[in-house]
């Protein structure tokens, strides 16, 4: 079960277990990448091994976009997942294995350089679900003229990691990501590339 559609207006996870590196795993928390606040009207590079509240940066570099400084999906900030180079965030939460759950979150791209066309990748558990990609032509940044993508995925574990990851290279201007949301999905609705 790779791709199946369905709308997610909550985030609901349960249960509690533990990373493989011993950091406990908890619900799914801030898709809206609101905490920690970046300076209002600017962005903060982060580079591999940082962290943006729950989200880690696993690749690469991605800049933390602040208050002000572009239109948000939802709340104040989101990601360009290129901060110098191409970048990837993860976040590891709990799941209830053999349960599905739907992941939507709203993509964009920066537009203040090239190329137009920004290209990633959303994981679960390392694996490709959703190939993305968003021409920013057109697009300002007061009008970033996001998208909603979603896909649904079988937890196999207690634990599960989500990351979306960048393959524009050679750019400081990559995809933004913005609103994830993931939700139990009881019962499972009809598959289908979304």
């Amino acid at each position: 079960m790779r791709a199946c559609v369905i709308a997610a207006t909550s985030v609901l996870l349960v249960g509690a277990a533990t990373t493989a590196s011993a950091q406990t795993a908890s619900h799914f928390d801030d898709g809206s990448f609101e905490y920690p606040r970046a300076a209002a009207n600017s962005f903060t590079t982060l580079t591999a091994g940082q962290t943006i509240g729950p989200w880690r940066v696993t690749a690469g570099s991605v800049d933390l976009i602040g208050a002000g400084f572009w239109q948000a999906a939802e709340g104040d900030q989101s990601v360009d997942l290129n901060g110098g180079n191409s970048g990837a965030v993860a976040q590891t939460f709990t799941t209830v294995p053999g349960a599905s759950y739907t992941v939507t979150y709203a993509l964009a791209g920066n537009p203040a350089g090239a190329p137009a066309l920004k290209t990633g990748s959303a994981l679960i558990d390392g694996q490709n679900f959703q190939d993305f990609s968003f021409n920013t032509t057109g697009k300002t940044l007061t009008n970033m003229g996001y998208v909603g993508r979603q896909f649904t995925f079988q937890a196999t574990g207690s634990t599960t990691t989500v990351a979306f990851v960048s393959t524009t290279p050679n750019s400081a201007y990559g995809p933004v990501v913005d609103d994830v949301r993931i939700q139990h999905c009881t019962p499972c609705p009809p598959c289908g590339n979304s």
